[in-house]
């Protein structure tokens, strides 16, 4: 099997296991309120089915590179995977609320390991010349899941039995086992060292305490002790984590990586991309089915066209990305952002929704731009071997980024609208309206400080620094030289 053909069945078997764990999460959503009837529980005791798996990932995240190296990426994978499915299972059966919440908490151990140990085999088996084309992978599951989930969980709930939200994984789980048992071959591994077990406790818990706190101050608000008591928590936690890594011998993390200014720029550039791009997308569910009485099915499909433009545009940059390199490409992916966080403003409570597809079709071509150069460029300068704690930080990144985007738009949208409704009469449903309409113009501005952010980061940004992941004679003649030993026989 040659090296061309191996790389493409890594891809295959990421995609259809990243599939499975976007899907797993955005079905659920919309179950949610199925699930409180089922088990006669109130919303706090829904939460935890949502915050419980996301300790679980912010536990294991971190250490995922080390296991990787420890045991194998391939056995690594394989384990992420069999525990992600049986646990689907697990939730499926569940009779208790506890069970359920106990499996969830399962599955976030296999989904903490199995995004960032498939993206470490992904960008591995492609060369770092070609890796523009990983990107344009990795975008198929990401534009597609969400884009399917809402609505494929609408019609399991309404039409089947909420336990299929779980069962669905069962297929798509065991044919991305097939994928890896038949097809992946497994890494040359390096020494990782004894384990931290220090570091992996503080960044377990600080990343968790974060995450949590993060959540909580955005529904509770942030005066709550259980918020700033995380909080703080977190950043004692994640300072003593620092010191240990860059201390130890063997570290669970290695934040030494961080010295590389294009792996560093790269981290800060997907907090602004997933700050800019996330917390439109958490507003506009929202403004849709509160403002405009529009149902969650109706909402979904309001989106997809940004799905679709998206998918469509990473197809494309991940063929010119190599000739243009990725400052251009990032520049111009955050300019389009701020006009359509401008072009948010605009919207109203009987405006059209064609104006509203229109932009978010727009904002898929600017996630386009970004997506694949922000990813290629953050890894360009990463060797095989650090590949495993790079993508651990990484998806560390992505994380935080997720969580703090969204406590910050929802922080503004609720401040908002406390403010605006205040001020108004609760009797005159224009003015009450109008308030609403406010708060959310104002969140949807959240974005436009976060692309802000990413364009002068973005200026910062040297194509020379991400020369082995272009289209250029002397990257091509540096993969030539590494053809046969990256060959799979």
């Amino acid at each position: 099997m040659r090296r061309l053909e191996y790389k493409w069945l890594v891809g295959i078997t990421f995609v259809l296991a990243l599939i499975m764990q976007i899907l797993d999460v955005t079905i659920l959503n919309v179950a949610l309120a199925t699930l409180g009837r089922e088990f006669d529980v109130d919303a706090a005791a829904l939460q935890w089915i949502l915050t419980g798996y996301m300790i679980s990932l912010a536990v294991f995240i971190p250490s995922s590179g080390w296991i990787a190296d420890r045991f194998g990426s391939k056995r690594t994978f394989q384990a992420a995977v069999v525990i992600f499915t049986f646990a689907s299972v697990l939730c499926g059966v569940s009779t208790e609320m506890w069970h359920l919440i106990a499996a969830r908490v399962l599955q976030g151990v296999g989904g903490g390991m199995l995004v960032p140990v498939g993206q470490a085999m992904l960008f591995r088996a492609f060369p770092p010349n070609e890796r523009a084309k990983a990107g344009a992978v990795l975008s198929i599951p990401i534009t597609v899941a969400p884009m399917l989930g809402p609505v494929l969980g609408g019609l399991l709930v309404e039409y089947a039995n909420w336990r299929w939200i779980f069962f669905i994984n069962v297929p798509v789980g065991a044919l991305a086992l097939l994928f890896t048992v038949l097809f992946l071959k497994e890494e040359a591994r390096r020494d990782p060292g004894r384990f931290d077990l220090p570091g992996f406790v503080l960044a377990g818990a600080g990343l968790a305490t974060l995450l949590y706190g993060l959540d909580q101050g955005a529904q509770l608000g942030w005066g709550e002790p259980q918020v700033w008591l995380s909080l703080i928590a977190a950043v004692l936690l994640i300072s003593g984590l620092v010191w240990r890594e860059l201390t130890v011998r063997a570290p669970m993390l290695d934040l030494r990586l961080l010295t590389d200014r294009l792996f560093r720029s790269g981290n800060l550039l997907l907090l602004c991309q997933t700050g800019a791009m996330f917390g439109v997308l958490f507003l506009i569910p929202l403004y849709l089915q509160n403002l405009r009485g529009v149902s969650p099915m109706h909402a979904g499909l309001v989106l997809m066209p940004q799905a679709i433009t998206m998918l469509l545009t990473t197809q494309v940059i991940s063929r010119i990305y190599g000739r243009v390199g990725p400052k251009r490409l990032i520049l111009a992916g955050f300019a389009v952002q701020v006009v359509i966080g401008i072009g948010l403003q605009l919207q109203g409570v009987d405006t059209s929704l064609w104006f509203l597809v229109a932009l978010l079709a727009v904002q898929g071509v600017a996630m386009g731009l970004l997506m694949t150069p922000v990813q290629t460029a953050t890894f360009a300068r990463i060797s095989g071997p650090s590949m495993g704690q790079a993508s651990s930080m990484f998806n560390v990144s992505r994380q935080v980024a997720t969580a703090l985007g969204t406590a910050i738009v929802a922080t503004v949208l609720v401040v908002l609208t406390e403010r605006g409704t205040s001020t108004v009469d609760p009797a005159a449903v224009g003015q009450v309206a109008a308030a609403h309409l406010g708060a959310y113009h104002g969140a949807f501005l959240v974005s436009v400080v976060f692309a802000g952010l990413g364009l002068l980061l973005g200026l910062r940004v040297r194509d020379s620094d991400a020369a082995a992941s272009l289209d250029t004679p002397v990257a091509k003649a540096r993969q030539g030289e590494r053809e046969p030993s990256e060959t799979v026989r």
